[in-house]
């Protein structure tokens, strides 16, 4: 491997920087410079704001997130093995086998836990 190879994702690299750069400045140059009590207000679609603009949330709600995100990232995990399916052959399906049923075991434990449950 040559360094010739790796110019593309410098060029990259360094046009991304770049554009961070000007993007940054550019907020700054014609961003607001002066807070006031207007600017700072909270806004709720024109109307006077009832409560604190910032509330607690339960934590219902991030449960539900993160088991989202964890069963979610866990399918992708299906993907590369649906695409090279038929040179894995029975051992290969004996594995996701055991990756799906350990799924399916975390998915009932949850859902019998009532962490599935939107009060």
């Amino acid at each position: 491997m040559t360094l010739d190879e790796f110019a593309p994702i410098g060029a990259l690299l360094l046009l991304s920087l770049i554009l961070g750069v000007v993007a940054l400045n550019l907020s700054l140059l014609f961003g607001p410079r002066k807070a006031n009590s207007r600017k700072t207000a909270p806004y709720e679609s024109g109307m006077v704001p009832i409560g604190p603009a910032v509330r607690r949330l339960p934590v219902r709600f991030w449960l539900i997130t993160v088991l989202f995100i964890l069963f979610d990232v866990e399918v992708v995990f299906f993907f590369p093995w649906v695409v090279i399916f038929r040179d894995l052959g029975v051992y290969g399906l004996a594995v996701m086998g055991v990756f799906f049923i350990i799924l399916t075991v975390g998915l009932l434990y949850e859902w019998k836990k009532g962490a599935l449950e939107w009060d």
